[in-house]
């Protein structure tokens, strides 16, 4: 990424359009096309969902996910799904996208999209994603920008206003404030049977299991606030409007046709056509429905800026390049942002302006003042916190005090309470979860990182219980609805759901994975969500595989995750389009409902994507993206055999190889030989178990393919098992053994040495170089290509 002029060097292209035109879905895929890629998202459920959709795809190891409170960095990240605000503009990616720009011209966040829309370029290709209110300000202050637009994918309608007890299923109701969702959630419960809950303040981890429910179908009805509205692509048929205005932190305000089209987009996904309307008694104004039927709104006049380029010489300084007036008409200063807010009461303490008498200290003032507020309480309060704080970081330890750290966090462990008690606190642990990712602050980040998510995960599991516990009554076994599209359990596996705004979703034909006859336990227990939440958010090294295909997770009493003792199966793979694409079947002890299955299907596909990179390793090092044509043949071939080829195959390829397409070869660990091609670290035990589990998936031979011990230089062949099956787990079929490639190597390269000088006498050592007997080593050596001289 670059941060250049307006205009910049990169292809800049605009998406503008309403809802459902694909715009997200069309930059994710763009993205892919691309080396690496950065996309910038308005929310951070949005973009754990954007994160989750490409593990799914590509595992974790190659995706990243930055937001101010959560930092998943893969070891190998190409693609960084973030908030916009969370964007590590420092960062070079060939490709970035940046999501909802009409947030530009929003009062309190809109400086960060101006400021993205401007500067932020990828070094090959810039995408634009947005309403079409953006385009004369897009046209005007990108130029080079090539804008496209693309028609909604279904047809948005009004209805009637509706009661509650008469809207359709599959509906979502829409309040703008948190007591009020409850309020309607539990007004659906008592004439529906229950209702899932989904708002801003929730954790991705709480909004998840809720979104989970709703899809699986345990319950008909969404309540919501206009956090949906940003691009969460759930199963809704129809939107109802409880209320027509919001407070917007200073006054209760009418909202515009723009922001009530928004939220009533997410109706109707892809090609199904979805409704909206009014929750009675409240009616949308008829010209107000026409006008969001048609996609009719004035455009954006102002973009909301504030100036980048802050003077950090003092505090005064700071604050009067804060305050700053734009030059350009198409903008407006910003009326009132938190960081300056609080910035102004510091400014005013005297042991403030002591501390930060050199740049270094302003800059790390401004710094503390954007931490941000997820309390929203009043900013006096809020500055307190961050006084302390930079005290702290100013002071002659210049980190925060552990134990002052300690104290604050403990209060925060207490899972007892009610839903708003419990809110409260998560909100309160997301402050301190964005303080342990400033690591420079603390002396043992980590631990405070994991310590925070470890409050946030536990607060988070007993919110969700909470929330179905008092808006859910779960219905006779058997009774639960079934989410659209939806097949009838028992049927076998069913592949994941493609969808035109994203690919493979999670949350979509599930009930066939495996657990078909067993009906929903009455209410999650703790026990079950806990376990649940653990196995959805376990480190990939807490997983395990064994030779049958069967993946291992942490067992519900797991004392210690980490040792096969405490795992048990959870999953197993099976045939998918080729030897890199299993699928996977659950096989779980439990059943957990719906909704968490589709959660641990999540995880679980994401970690089988890991287990192919971890299987290919050396294949996937970077430096062969600079291999010539011939050099990627050669790659693919080893990849479709999972690491190993024979050289007679690839004798084209290998002819055409460039002296620097060896050197690249050589570096990332790849053998070229004169018999097989193969990749030494691919033959050690984990690896070739790895490469044993995907055989038995693809090819059915359960129980018959053993994985070889770490000493085991050939096996005695299976005659039920084909030639490439053993090619394919690293030990090559050579007449009546399967040879370990390096072995098998050594050995034709010894035998070519002996060959060049006179007749072949197979030395005697040769055989226990192959592991076979003396009447075997005939065949074998013939299989090597030599014909042996009897002696």
């Amino acid at each position: 990424m670059s941060l250049g002029a307006v205009g910049g060097t990169s292809s800049i292209r605009a998406l503008l359009g309403p809802t459902n035109t694909g715009k997200t879905h069309r930059a994710v895929e763009r993205m892919l096309e691309h080396p690496t890629g950065m996309i910038g998202l308005p929310l951070r459920l949005l973009a754990r969902e954007i994160y989750d959709r490409l593990t799914l795809r590509l595992g974790e190891s190659q995706v990243a996910l930055v937001t101010g409170e959560e930092k998943r960095v893969g070891p190998r990240p190409r693609y960084w799904v973030c908030t916009t605000e969370a964007m590590p503009l420092d960062r070079e990616v060939d490709f970035v996208a940046i999501d909802e720009i009409q947030l530009a011209g929003h009062a309190q966040r809109g400086h960060v999209f101006t400021h993205r829309l401007l500067h932020a370029r990828g070094l090959a290709e810039t995408w634009l994603l947005g309403s079409d209110t953006m385009r004369p300000l897009v046209e005007r202050l990108v130029p080079t920008a090539e804008l496209r637009s693309h028609p909604r994918l279904s047809t948005l309608r009004a209805a009637p206003a509706a009661r509650l007890g008469a809207l359709p299923p599959r509906s979502a109701v829409i309040a703008f404030s948190v007591p009020e969702v409850y309020e309607l959630a539990d007004r659906v419960r008592r004439r529906r049977g229950g209702a899932a809950v989904v708002h801003g303040a929730l954790s991705p981890r709480t909004r998840n299991a809720q979104v989970a429910m709703y899809q699986a179908g345990e319950v008909d009805c969404l309540v919501a606030t206009d956090a949906i509205g940003m691009g969460l692509n759930l199963d809704i048929d129809h939107v109802a409007f409880a209320e027509l205005h919001k407070f917007d932190g200073r006054e209760s305000r009418v909202l515009s046709a723009a922001e009530l089209a928004q939220i009533a987009g997410r109706a109707g996904r892809h090609c199904a056509d979805g409704t909206f309307g009014a929750l009675s008694p409240r009616v949308l104004p008829p010209p107000l429905a026409l006008d969001i039927e048609n996609h009719r709104f004035p455009p954006v006049r102002r973009m909301v800026w504030r100036n980048a380029e802050l003077d950090t010489r003092s505090i005064d300084d700071l604050l009067a390049s804060l305050r700053q007036r734009p030059t350009r008409a198409s903008f407006q200063l910003v009326e009132r942002a938190d960081d300056t807010s609080v910035l102004g009461l510091l400014a005013d303490r005297p042991e403030i302006r002591q501390r930060a008498a050199k740049p270094e200290r302003v800059a790390l003032l401004w710094e503390v003042c954007q931490v941000p507020d997820f309390r929203r309480i009043l900013v006096e309060h809020h500055a307190q916190l961050l006084a302390e704080i930079f005290m702290q970081l100013s002071g002659s330890r210049a980190r925060l005090d552990p134990d002052w750290l300690d104290e604050r966090v403990r209060r925060l462990e207490d899972t007892r309470g009610s839903i708003d008690e419990l809110l409260m606190r998560m909100e309160a642990i997301r402050i301190w979860s964005y303080v342990a990712h400033r690591s420079h602050w603390l002396d043992d980040a980590r631990h405070w990182q994991e310590r925070a998510r470890s409050v946030e995960d536990s607060l988070s599991e007993a919110l969700h219980l909470r929330l179905v516990e008092r808006f859910v009554e779960r219905r006779a076994r058997g009774g639960r609805a079934r989410p659209r599209g939806s097949r009838a359990a028992g049927t076998g596996h069913e592949p994941l759901d493609e969808r035109a705004d994203g690919g493979h979703h999670p949350f979509r034909q599930l009930a066939a994975l495996g657990l078909s006859g067993r009906a929903a336990p009455a209410r999650p227990t703790a026990a079950d969500q806990g376990w649940v939440d653990a196995l959805c958010e376990a480190h990939h090294a807490l997983f395990g595989l064994d030779a049958e295909g069967r993946v291992l997770g942490p067992r519900t009493d797991a004392v210690d995750p980490s040792t096969p003792a405490d795992r048990e199966p959870v999953a197993r793979l099976c045939r998918g389009t080729d030897l890199l694409h299993p699928e996977m079947r659950l096989t779980l002890a439990r059943d957990p409902g719906a909704g968490a299955r589709s959660r641990v299907t999540r995880r679980l596909v994401a970690y089988t994507r890991d287990l192919v990179e971890e299987a290919l390793g050396p294949l996937r090092d970077e430096r062969l993206s600079a291999l010539s044509a011939a050099g990627r043949g050669v790659i693919y071939q080893l990849e479709q055999g999972l690491g190993t080829a024979l050289a007679a195959g690839a004798e084209d390829q290998l002819r055409a190889l460039t002296a620097r397409d060896r050197e690249l070869c050589a570096a990332a660990g790849i053998e070229l030989g004169a018999f097989v091609l193969y990749a030494p670290a691919l033959l050690k035990p984990d690896a070739v178990l790895r490469r044993v589990a995907l055989c038995t998936a693809f090819f059915g031979r359960r129980g018959l393919l053993e994985t070889p011990a770490s000493s085991r230089v050939s096996l005695v062949p299976t005659r039920a098992l084909a030639p490439e099956i053993y090619s394919a787990i690293g030990y090559p079929l050579l007449g009546p053994r399967a040879v370990r490639a390096d072995v098998a190597e050594r050995a034709h390269a010894r035998l070519r040495e002996m060959a060049e000088v006179g007749p072949l006498v197979p030395p005697r050592e040769l055989g226990s170089w192959l592991g076979c007997n003396r009447r075997e080593l005939g065949a074998v050596v013939r299989a090597l290509g030599f014909d042996p001289a009897s002696r």
